[in-house]
């Protein structure tokens, strides 16, 4: 900082110019600060601002799996468990937490096993969502008795929750790391 008086007797601080006459922006400004100190929240809006949010996403993965995992089991076991498919969101849950935690502590494991397990965990959700559209579809009345067979029948959407959370692990290993 430099001092210029302004008029005779006041002095106020003027920042350099930078050679083209311009102040860097106020958000590089701010980029080039360093993290706030401690595990606040200042710190995480930080770390997110500066795409650091990998074992964010990781333990994002790991705590959304068994909720969404109970979940499954319970409605899966309102339908009997008919079909081979209906275990295998509920095998993968465990997987999916474990490498979740793993990734969360690692960064080779949020690099190597988060992603592999969250691949299947929303392919699982994708072959999810294709098998309660054709549970729909065996219906009596199929798509043509939509207020019965949509209400009644498997929930076409649901499958899609496991997809949203393997994505998180899936985005997990494509970002930094959290300082």
């Amino acid at each position: 900082m430099t001092r210029r008086r302004r008029y005779p007797g006041a002095t106020r601080l003027v920042r350099p110019r930078r050679p083209g006459g311009r102040r860097p922006a106020a958000w590089l400004a701010g980029a080039l600060l360093p993290p706030p100190r401690g595990h606040t929240p200042a710190r995480w809006l930080w770390n997110l601002r500066q795409g650091r949010i990998q074992r964010s996403l990781s333990l994002a993965s790991a705590l959304s799996a068994p909720p969404l995992g109970f979940e499954v089991y319970l409605e899966h076991f309102k339908g009997s468990f008919g079909d081979r498919w209906m275990w295998t969101p509920i095998a993968l849950t465990p997987a999916l937490t474990g490498a979740g935690v793993a990734g969360f502590f690692s960064e080779r494991a949020a690099k190597t096993w988060l992603p592999v397990v969250s691949a299947l965990y929303a392919l699982d959700g994708i072959i999810g969502v294709v098998t309660h559209v054709r549970g729909v579809q065996k219906k009596p009345g199929g798509f043509g008795e939509p207020t019965y067979n949509l209400v009644m029948g498997p929930p076409l959407l649901a499958p899609g929750s496991l997809v949203m959370v393997g994505g998180l692990g899936l985005l997990a290993p494509l970002v930094r790391r959290e300082l």
